[in-house]
């Protein structure tokens, strides 16, 4: 693997991510960064939109500055030319990969009844087809990489009927990344490649909360994006043949990492929790 001269815990390994341009998977690739890692990003947005900050050429800048090495692609995860594309390019570069953060995602929380078809198509096509593309074409990679851990950006699976019934197209989606990713822990645990969930515990502060989610009163109460990087940093930072198989809320990885103050992340943390189950 290409050295970095940032150090720190994920030093010489390289992170494919699908999305990062903002939000959680920015945070991710800066924390990485921060920590050594050399990040490759594979993400649609060429362009600036009025909607969304960034680009993933903003994204990779970012990340560079903060010490990394950055690779920045514009593709389509659900494309298979454009994953296998990505991927060529990240093992061009870095000479191989280590970590798949399988981050791309899409949301729309309407009742069946009021969902168009063409965003459950969106929905289903992102997070599960392009985790498994994603996926599938760094694995060659990750068994011969360093410490090689996936990393899917899905919740637990909680078949209570209050999650279920709300919205059950999103989470359909979200579930199958969650299923598909304890999959390949299990499938690929004689080869040592580590395969885990992250999910926050409360909502986060990105531009979906913003224009789907709430505005401005739900921001005002979310937690930062580097709660979830944080957490992220920590699992992939962990031996890949011992901690793999998981389903984890950012705050009980942090805590079992010794943190007990999570001020800094602001928000509340007993409102807009999505997936967890409180009882």
């Amino acid at each position: 693997m290409t050295e970095n001269p940032a150090g720190g815990r994920l030093t010489g390994r390289t992170l494919m991510m699908s999305g990062g341009s903002r939000g959680i998977g920015l945070a991710i690739g800066l924390a990485a960064a921060r920590e050594g890692a050399n990040v490759a990003l594979l993400a649609k947005t060429d362009r600036p939109d009025p909607r969304l900050p960034g680009t993933v050429h903003t994204a990779a800048a970012e990340i560079e500055a903060a010490g990394g090495q950055a690779l920045a692609v514009v593709g389509d995860v659900r494309d298979e030319s454009s994953v296998d594309n990505a991927v060529a390019k990240a093992v061009e570069r870095f000479g191989g990969i280590d970590i798949c953060v399988n981050n791309a995602s899409a949301i729309a929380l309407a009742p069946t009844a009021e969902l168009p078809v063409k965003r459950f198509d969106l929905m289903t096509q992102i997070q599960l087809r392009g985790t498994y593309l994603l996926t599938r074409a760094c694995l060659p990679h990750l068994r011969q990489g360093t410490n090689p851990h996936i990393l899917s950006l899905s919740p637990p699976v909680n078949l209570a009927p209050e999650w279920l019934g709300k919205h059950p197209a999103y989470t359909l989606a979200k579930y199958g990344m969650s299923l598909l990713t304890l999959g390949w822990a299990a499938e690929y645990a004689s080869d040592g490649v580590a395969a885990n969930c992250l999910w926050p515990e409360t909502l986060i502060a990105t531009a979906a909360v913003q224009n789907l989610l709430g505005g401005d009163e739900a921001m005002g109460k979310a937690r930062s994006p580097e709660i979830v990087a944080d957490a992220a940093v920590e699992i992939l930072a962990r031996p890949s043949r011992e901690f793999t198989g998981q389903a984890l809320l950012d705050v009980d990885v942090l805590r079992s990492a010794g943190v007990t103050d999570f001020s800094r992340y602001g928000g509340d943390v007993l409102e807009y929790d999505l997936f967890v189950d409180r009882t």
